[in-house]
């Protein structure tokens, strides 16, 4: 059925509930896949002039290095066969821009709740954008036993 598949991972917990599901369909299609770790360089730039983002960039660009040659090791763990990516952008838009020049027929996401301040101040979720912009299907991984919340969950009343 699948023949490709990209799983989005940051290393996350909901990123490590993606991998295992991905990794499940992966296997049982015999689906080649591309673990792909998406820096969003955005919130240090937008820190504002006279800070040096250098090292924070550098950072992350070797913590998400680290998690994304994490993630390879456990699919070649698993007996797949596996290519490791990491971009730079907004995620939901290099999810699909990688999606489309691999060939994806599936992409594999995690899910976050957030709360409805959360939604507001980032704006919709990388899932719920992807829906909008992925040339293939996207599964969305979401935790058993997850409390789906109206919007409401961890915010003051005042």
């Amino acid at each position: 059925m699948y023949r490709m598949i990209l799983l989005a991972y940051d290393g996350s917990r909901e990123g490590r509930l993606a991998l295992r599901e991905g990794a499940e369909v992966a296997a049982a299609c015999r689906a080649k896949t591309c673990l792909l770790a998406v820096l969003d360089l955005a919130p240090e730039i937008a820190l504002g002039e006279g800070f040096d983002a250098g090292h924070a960039v550098d950072r992350d660009i070797a913590r998400y290095r680290e998690v994304l040659e994490q993630g390879v090791e456990r699919l070649r763990n698993r007996g797949l066969a596996v290519e490791g990516r990491m971009v730079q952008g907004q995620p939901s838009e290099r999810i699909a821009d990688v999606a489309r020049e691999i060939g994806a027929d599936l992409v594999v996401v995690g899910h976050r709740n957030r709360s409805r301040l959360a939604r507001w101040w980032q704006g919709a979720s990388v899932s719920a954008s992807l829906l909008e912009q992925a040339p293939c299907s996207v599964l969305v991984a979401i935790a058993p036993g997850e409390p789906q919340t109206d919007g409401n969950a961890g915010e003051n009343p005042a």
